[in-house]
């Protein structure tokens, strides 16, 4: 039963998207290539091919994003990828900044 005049309750539920955060790799002159194109296909779940090029494009312009995550997953993404790095004894480099 309605009542005349009743006030309708309105809800939005709009979901919105979490802001994205690039991970970002480093170059530098220690960590080896195999060991980059390793991470990028363990941790970054890239392909062989695109792995390769993107540790082509770190090695040429010093850096580049390796993927793009919310604010969690590309913490834990970084996290995973520079204690790797840490217990091969390589002094790779990887930040975390908002797209």
């Amino acid at each position: 039963m309605s009542v005349k005049g009743a006030a309708k309750e309105r809800t939005k539920n709009r979901l919105k998207e979490p802001k994205q955060y690039n991970v970002i790799m480093i170059n530098d002159d220690f960590t080896t290539m195999e060991f980059v194109v390793a991470l990028l296909i363990d941790v970054f779940h890239k392909d062989e091919l695109t792995a390769q090029a993107i540790m082509m494009n770190i090695h040429k312009n010093g850096q580049a994003v390796v993927g793009k995550y919310p604010y969690d997953i590309a913490v834990t993404k970084t996290r995973i990828a520079l204690d790797r790095a840490k217990e091969q004894g390589f002094p790779l480099r990887v930040t975390v900044e908002e797209a």
